[in-house]
């Protein structure tokens, strides 16, 4: 026979009255209610919630996703047991860690659901470095297998589309996407948004850049030669002594609303076929033999000392153009708009100036 004690309503709480004593004889020993707030209490030990001071940023997180994900991490050690580190704490009593908040947010978020997720603008090789700091190797493994798929090849073979769109996807829009010299000859870059990438002097020989944005590219002394950019967006664009031989540039739009000029100096362009080019596109000392840009839409654009030797511009909107000292002999401008166009110095040897919208006036200089 066992003498119990009565609880009110199963608390701490004495309920019997003094008179009152009940015996057991048989079945399990009581339990003490206490004794199941103290157990749950220790079981607790390893996910009672605890909040960290990164560099200066809190977050609130339990000591099991600390524990769980990574036993043998840096972080586990530290809290895998309440204060066998002796960390120290600031004034609220969080843990404080002198690392970067920034790239400890991804590894903390990997700890708690196992996967990998970077916010734009945080650079991977950053996170890369925490992990390994805190010797979470997985994740580091993960890191390291990203950060090489979004590298462009250290040889020289031509980068694939594939390939191409991993490294767009990795770099914030925002960021300076650097491909100075990179070989994309052939490759298939159509409808992809290249807003503002750096392609000096890489090689795009044949490339696929139809109905692509390069609003902002830097194309200086990039090779172009056959390749087809028809309808593709090139407002702002430098294109500095760019070699667009054999290239298409059907349908093109170079006109910016924000009036940032597009700059073609020095451009070669043999035999390209280019259309809608529109205003205050400069192309100063620009190649441009054999170019076909019938029907373009020009107006007030900077063809200043080009050549445009043979060129076709049958009925383009030429009104406003500078075409100061520029090469058109042989070049077809039949039904084109030249009202208020400058055609000081000009070589029109040959040229076709049939059935003009209006006609060119004396004060046009035209030689």
């Amino acid at each position: 026979m066992r003498r119990v004690t009565l609880f009110v309503n199963g608390t701490s709480t004495n309920g019997k009255r003094d008179d009152d004593v009940l015996y057991v004889s048989e079945g399990d020993s009581f339990e003490d209610p206490q004794d199941d707030l103290r157990a749950f209490e220790r079981g607790q030990t390893h996910t009672d919630w605890l909040t960290l001071n990164v560099g200066g940023r809190c977050f609130t997180t339990t000591r099991s996703t600390l524990v769980s994900k990574e036993p043998e991490s840096m972080l586990a050690h530290m809290f895998g047991e309440k204060d066998v580190w002796a960390n120290k704490r600031d004034s609220q009593g969080a843990y404080l860690i002198d690392r970067s908040p920034d790239y400890f947010e991804p590894i903390l978020n990997y700890l708690r659901h196992g996967q990998l997720i970077i916010n734009e603008g945080i650079n991977p090789l950053g996170v890369l470095e925490e992990a390994r700091f805190f010797g979470i190797e997985q994740l580091a493994e993960q890191l390291e297998t990203l950060i090489k798929s979004t590298q462009p090849p250290d040889d020289h073979s031509p980068l694939s589309r594939k390939e191409f769109i991993r490294y767009l996807l990795a770099t914030t829009t925002k960021a300076e996407l650097r491909c100075q010299g990179l070989n994309f000859n052939g490759a298939d870059l159509s409808r992809l948004d290249l807003r503002y990438i750096n392609f000096k002097m890489a090689n795009l020989r044949g490339a696929n850049l139809t109905h692509a944005n390069l609003s902002g590219a830097n194309l200086e002394r990039a090779d172009l030669s056959m390749a087809c950019l028809d309808a593709a967006n090139l407002q702002g664009v430098k294109m500095l002594c760019t070699n667009a031989e054999g290239a298409s540039l059907r349908g093109c739009n170079f006109e910016d609303p924000a009036g940032i000029k597009a700059n073609l100096e020095g451009e070669e362009a043999d035999h390209t076929d280019s259309g809608h080019f529109r205003k205050d596109v400069s192309r100063s000392g620009a190649n441009l033999k054999g170019v076909d840009m019938e029907g373009s839409q020009m107006t007030g654009i900077n063809l200043r000392v080009a050549t445009l030797k043979n060129a076709k511009l049958k009925n383009c909107n030429l009104r406003g153009a500078t075409l100061a000292g520029t090469d058109l002999e042989n070049c077809d401008l039949s039904g084109c708009d030249l009202q208020e166009a400058n055609l000081r110095g000009s070589n029109v040897k040959g040229a076709i100036f049939e059935e003009m919208l209006t006609p060119l006036h004396m004060s046009q200089s035209v030689r």
